[in-house]
Protein backbone atom coordinates (compact mmCIF):
# COMPACT_ATOMS: atom_id res chain seq x y z
CA UNK A 1 0.00 0.00 0.00
CA UNK A 2 1.11 3.56 -0.77
CA UNK A 3 -0.59 6.22 1.31
CA UNK A 4 -1.27 9.48 -0.47
CA UNK A 5 0.22 12.56 1.17
CA UNK A 6 0.50 16.25 0.41
CA UNK A 7 3.67 15.46 -1.50
CA UNK A 8 1.60 14.12 -4.41
CA UNK A 9 0.27 17.67 -4.94
CA UNK A 10 3.77 19.17 -5.04
CA UNK A 11 4.77 16.43 -7.46
CA UNK A 12 1.90 16.78 -9.93
CA UNK A 13 0.70 20.40 -9.88
CA UNK A 14 3.08 22.61 -11.85
CA UNK A 15 3.13 26.30 -12.69
CA UNK A 16 1.79 27.17 -16.11
CA UNK A 17 4.41 28.03 -18.74
CA UNK A 18 4.50 31.64 -19.91
CA UNK A 19 4.19 30.62 -23.56
CA UNK A 20 0.90 28.73 -23.41
CA UNK A 21 -2.66 28.86 -24.72
CA UNK A 22 -5.93 27.03 -24.05
CA UNK A 23 -4.88 24.08 -26.17
CA UNK A 24 -1.83 23.60 -23.95
CA UNK A 25 -4.01 22.36 -21.13
CA UNK A 26 -6.01 19.72 -22.92
CA UNK A 27 -9.32 19.14 -24.64
CA UNK A 28 -11.83 17.48 -22.33
CA UNK A 29 -15.22 16.14 -23.39
CA UNK A 30 -17.79 15.29 -20.73
CA UNK A 31 -20.80 13.14 -21.60
CA UNK A 32 -23.82 12.87 -19.32
CA UNK A 33 -26.79 14.63 -17.83
CA UNK A 34 -30.08 13.36 -19.20
CA UNK A 35 -33.29 15.34 -18.76
CA UNK A 36 -33.60 14.24 -15.12
CA UNK A 37 -30.01 14.35 -13.87
CA UNK A 38 -28.54 17.44 -15.47
CA UNK A 39 -26.98 18.63 -12.22
CA UNK A 40 -24.52 15.74 -12.21
CA UNK A 41 -22.78 16.68 -15.45
CA UNK A 42 -22.87 20.38 -14.51
CA UNK A 43 -20.96 19.62 -11.32
CA UNK A 44 -18.46 17.50 -13.24
CA UNK A 45 -17.97 20.28 -15.77
CA UNK A 46 -17.45 22.89 -13.08
CA UNK A 47 -14.80 20.78 -11.38
CA UNK A 48 -13.09 20.04 -14.69
CA UNK A 49 -12.90 23.68 -15.74
CA UNK A 50 -11.84 24.95 -12.33
CA UNK A 51 -9.15 22.25 -12.21
CA UNK A 52 -7.63 23.90 -15.28
CA UNK A 53 -8.69 21.97 -18.38
CA UNK A 54 -8.04 24.22 -21.38
CA UNK A 55 -11.13 23.42 -23.43
CA UNK A 56 -14.19 21.67 -22.05
CA UNK A 57 -17.15 20.48 -24.12
CA UNK A 58 -20.24 18.99 -22.50
CA UNK A 59 -22.50 16.59 -24.39
CA UNK A 60 -25.81 16.68 -22.55
CA UNK A 61 -29.57 16.95 -22.98
CA UNK A 62 -30.60 20.21 -24.59
CA UNK A 63 -32.60 21.31 -21.54
CA UNK A 64 -29.32 21.43 -19.61
CA UNK A 65 -27.64 23.87 -21.99
CA UNK A 66 -29.19 26.99 -20.48
CA UNK A 67 -28.21 26.15 -16.89
CA UNK A 68 -24.75 25.08 -18.08
CA UNK A 69 -24.07 28.32 -19.92
CA UNK A 70 -25.49 30.38 -17.06
CA UNK A 71 -23.23 28.74 -14.51
CA UNK A 72 -20.25 27.99 -16.77
CA UNK A 73 -20.01 30.23 -19.82
CA UNK A 74 -16.52 28.76 -20.33
CA UNK A 75 -18.02 25.42 -21.38
CA UNK A 76 -19.17 24.48 -24.88
CA UNK A 77 -22.31 22.37 -25.22
CA UNK A 78 -23.72 19.80 -27.62
CA UNK A 79 -27.03 17.94 -27.56
CA UNK A 80 -27.12 14.14 -27.71
CA UNK A 81 -28.83 14.39 -31.12
CA UNK A 82 -25.95 16.27 -32.83
CA UNK A 83 -24.31 13.12 -34.14
CA UNK A 84 -21.85 14.64 -36.63
CA UNK A 85 -20.61 17.30 -34.22
CA UNK A 86 -20.30 14.74 -31.43
CA UNK A 87 -18.12 12.58 -33.68
CA UNK A 88 -15.76 15.50 -34.39
CA UNK A 89 -15.54 16.61 -30.78
CA UNK A 90 -14.86 13.10 -29.49
CA UNK A 91 -12.26 12.49 -32.20
CA UNK A 92 -10.26 15.56 -31.14
CA UNK A 93 -10.53 15.02 -27.37
CA UNK A 94 -7.52 14.29 -25.20
CA UNK A 95 -9.72 12.89 -22.47
CA UNK A 96 -13.36 11.80 -22.27
CA UNK A 97 -15.53 11.45 -19.19
CA UNK A 98 -18.80 9.57 -19.63
CA UNK A 99 -21.44 8.74 -17.07
CA UNK A 100 -22.45 11.47 -14.61
CA UNK A 101 -26.25 11.69 -14.84
CA UNK A 102 -26.23 9.83 -18.16
CA UNK A 103 -29.02 7.41 -17.29
CA UNK A 104 -29.54 3.81 -18.33
CA UNK A 105 -31.66 4.01 -21.46
CA UNK A 106 -30.94 2.54 -24.89
CA UNK A 107 -29.50 5.76 -26.30
CA UNK A 108 -27.05 6.04 -23.41
CA UNK A 109 -25.82 2.51 -24.06
CA UNK A 110 -25.42 3.22 -27.79
CA UNK A 111 -23.33 6.30 -27.02
CA UNK A 112 -21.14 4.41 -24.55
CA UNK A 113 -20.53 1.64 -27.08
CA UNK A 114 -19.62 4.23 -29.70
CA UNK A 115 -17.10 5.92 -27.42
CA UNK A 116 -15.52 2.60 -26.44
CA UNK A 117 -15.26 1.52 -30.08
CA UNK A 118 -13.69 4.77 -31.28
CA UNK A 119 -11.31 5.45 -28.39
CA UNK A 120 -7.82 6.21 -29.68
CA UNK A 121 -4.74 4.61 -28.20
CA UNK A 122 -3.51 7.98 -26.93
CA UNK A 123 -6.93 9.08 -25.66
CA UNK A 124 -7.90 8.60 -22.02
CA UNK A 125 -11.39 7.56 -20.97
CA UNK A 126 -13.03 7.92 -17.56
CA UNK A 127 -16.14 5.82 -16.96
CA UNK A 128 -18.30 7.00 -14.08
CA UNK A 129 -21.79 6.65 -12.64
CA UNK A 130 -24.45 5.35 -15.01
CA UNK A 131 -21.84 4.35 -17.57
CA UNK A 132 -20.32 1.88 -15.11
CA UNK A 133 -23.69 0.19 -14.69
CA UNK A 134 -24.26 0.14 -18.45
CA UNK A 135 -20.80 -1.31 -19.02
CA UNK A 136 -21.38 -4.00 -16.40
CA UNK A 137 -24.91 -4.96 -17.43
CA UNK A 138 -24.06 -5.18 -21.13
CA UNK A 139 -20.79 -7.08 -20.47
CA UNK A 140 -18.81 -4.62 -22.60
CA UNK A 141 -15.05 -4.69 -23.07
CA UNK A 142 -12.25 -2.15 -23.34
CA UNK A 143 -10.00 -1.54 -26.33
CA UNK A 144 -7.40 0.37 -24.31
CA UNK A 145 -7.70 -0.60 -20.65
CA UNK A 146 -4.38 1.05 -19.71
CA UNK A 147 -5.86 4.42 -20.74
CA UNK A 148 -9.20 3.82 -19.00
CA UNK A 149 -10.26 4.78 -15.48
CA UNK A 150 -13.37 3.52 -13.68
CA UNK A 151 -14.59 5.61 -10.74
CA UNK A 152 -17.17 3.41 -8.97
CA UNK A 153 -18.66 3.65 -5.51
CA UNK A 154 -18.94 0.33 -3.73
CA UNK A 155 -22.31 -0.66 -5.21
CA UNK A 156 -21.09 0.11 -8.74
CA UNK A 157 -17.89 -1.82 -8.05
CA UNK A 158 -20.02 -4.80 -7.02
CA UNK A 159 -21.70 -4.71 -10.44
CA UNK A 160 -18.41 -4.28 -12.26
CA UNK A 161 -16.30 -6.76 -10.30
CA UNK A 162 -18.87 -9.24 -9.02
CA UNK A 163 -17.58 -8.71 -5.47
CA UNK A 164 -20.20 -8.05 -2.81
CA UNK A 165 -19.40 -5.55 -0.06
CA UNK A 166 -17.93 -8.00 2.44
CA UNK A 167 -15.58 -9.46 -0.18
CA UNK A 168 -14.27 -6.09 -1.39
CA UNK A 169 -10.91 -6.54 0.30
CA UNK A 170 -7.75 -4.97 -1.07
CA UNK A 171 -6.53 -8.36 -2.24
CA UNK A 172 -9.78 -9.18 -4.06
CA UNK A 173 -10.13 -5.70 -5.49
CA UNK A 174 -6.59 -5.80 -6.80
CA UNK A 175 -7.21 -9.18 -8.45
CA UNK A 176 -10.31 -7.86 -10.23
CA UNK A 177 -8.45 -4.73 -11.32
CA UNK A 178 -5.77 -6.88 -12.92
CA UNK A 179 -8.44 -8.77 -14.89
CA UNK A 180 -10.04 -5.53 -16.10
CA UNK A 181 -6.69 -3.87 -16.86
CA UNK A 182 -8.13 -0.42 -16.20
CA UNK A 183 -7.35 1.86 -13.30
CA UNK A 184 -9.95 1.79 -10.52
CA UNK A 185 -10.79 4.70 -8.23
CA UNK A 186 -12.93 2.96 -5.62
CA UNK A 187 -14.86 5.65 -3.77
CA UNK A 188 -15.72 5.24 -0.10
CA UNK A 189 -15.09 7.11 3.15
CA UNK A 190 -11.43 6.32 2.37
CA UNK A 191 -11.00 6.16 -1.40
CA UNK A 192 -8.52 3.66 -2.82
CA UNK A 193 -6.86 3.64 -6.26
CA UNK A 194 -5.83 0.37 -7.89
CA UNK A 195 -3.66 0.21 -11.00
CA UNK A 196 -1.24 -2.06 -12.81
CA UNK A 197 1.91 -0.55 -11.29
CA UNK A 198 1.29 -0.41 -7.55
CA UNK A 199 -0.64 -2.58 -5.15
CA UNK A 200 -2.92 0.34 -4.34
CA UNK A 201 -2.98 4.00 -3.32
CA UNK A 202 -4.88 4.78 -0.13
CA UNK A 203 -6.38 8.22 0.50
CA UNK A 204 -6.36 9.00 4.25
CA UNK A 205 -8.52 12.12 3.96
CA UNK A 206 -12.26 12.76 3.78
CA UNK A 207 -15.06 13.44 6.25
CA UNK A 208 -18.80 12.78 6.80
CA UNK A 209 -19.69 16.31 5.67
CA UNK A 210 -18.74 15.23 2.15
CA UNK A 211 -21.53 12.62 2.06
CA UNK A 212 -23.58 14.78 -0.29
CA UNK A 213 -25.09 14.15 -3.70
CA UNK A 214 -22.75 15.23 -6.48
CA UNK A 215 -19.50 14.62 -4.59
CA UNK A 216 -18.52 11.76 -6.92
CA UNK A 217 -19.46 13.81 -9.99
CA UNK A 218 -17.14 16.55 -8.76
CA UNK A 219 -14.31 14.09 -8.18
CA UNK A 220 -14.75 12.66 -11.70
CA UNK A 221 -14.55 16.18 -13.11
CA UNK A 222 -11.39 16.93 -11.13
CA UNK A 223 -9.72 13.74 -12.35
CA UNK A 224 -10.68 14.71 -15.90
CA UNK A 225 -9.26 18.22 -15.52
CA UNK A 226 -6.02 16.95 -13.99
CA UNK A 227 -5.47 14.31 -16.68
CA UNK A 228 -6.24 16.87 -19.41
CA UNK A 229 -3.25 19.03 -18.47
CA UNK A 230 -0.77 17.04 -16.37
CA UNK A 231 1.03 13.74 -16.93
CA UNK A 232 -1.44 11.00 -17.77
CA UNK A 233 -0.70 8.50 -15.03
CA UNK A 234 -1.87 7.22 -11.67
CA UNK A 235 0.01 9.89 -9.73
CA UNK A 236 -2.08 12.54 -11.45
CA UNK A 237 -5.26 10.66 -10.58
CA UNK A 238 -4.00 10.37 -7.00
CA UNK A 239 -3.37 14.12 -6.82
CA UNK A 240 -6.95 14.87 -7.89
CA UNK A 241 -8.33 12.40 -5.34
CA UNK A 242 -6.17 13.80 -2.55
CA UNK A 243 -6.89 17.46 -3.31
CA UNK A 244 -10.65 16.77 -3.52
CA UNK A 245 -10.60 15.38 0.04
CA UNK A 246 -8.09 17.93 1.33
CA UNK A 247 -10.37 20.79 0.32
CA UNK A 248 -13.34 18.90 1.76
CA UNK A 249 -11.56 18.52 5.10
CA UNK A 250 -10.63 22.20 5.18
CA UNK A 251 -14.22 23.24 4.46
CA UNK A 252 -15.55 20.82 7.08
CA UNK A 253 -13.72 22.72 9.82
CA UNK A 254 -16.36 25.44 9.60
CA UNK A 255 -19.23 23.76 7.73
CA UNK A 256 -21.56 20.97 8.85
CA UNK A 257 -22.13 19.96 5.22
CA UNK A 258 -19.51 20.28 2.49
CA UNK A 259 -21.14 21.02 -0.86
CA UNK A 260 -19.50 19.67 -4.02
CA UNK A 261 -19.77 23.08 -5.66
CA UNK A 262 -17.93 24.63 -2.70
CA UNK A 263 -15.05 22.24 -3.34
CA UNK A 264 -14.98 23.27 -7.01
CA UNK A 265 -14.93 26.96 -6.09
CA UNK A 266 -11.82 26.39 -3.97
CA UNK A 267 -9.84 24.32 -6.49
CA UNK A 268 -8.04 27.20 -8.30
CA UNK A 269 -6.85 28.68 -4.99
CA UNK A 270 -5.35 25.42 -3.78
CA UNK A 271 -3.77 24.58 -7.13
CA UNK A 272 -2.07 27.98 -7.17
CA UNK A 273 -0.80 27.39 -3.65
CA UNK A 274 0.81 24.06 -4.50
CA UNK A 275 2.19 25.25 -7.83
CA UNK A 276 3.86 28.20 -6.08
CA UNK A 277 5.28 26.00 -3.32
CA UNK A 278 6.93 23.81 -5.96
CA UNK A 279 8.93 26.72 -7.39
Amino acid sequence: MTQLTEEILHQVITSRPENSHKGTFGRAVLVGGNAQYGGAILMSAEACIKSGAGLTTVITAEKNHGPLHTRLPEAMALDFSETALIHEVLKNADIILIGPGLGLDKDALILLKRILKNQRQDQWLIIDGSAITLFSNAHLSLNYPAQTVFTPHQAEWERLSGLDFIHQTDENNRSKQVLLGAKIVLKSHRTTIYDEAVAYYHNPLGNPGMATGGMGDTLAGMITGFLAQFEKNTDTIGAAVYLHSLIGDELAKENYVVLPTAISSAIPHYMKKYADERK
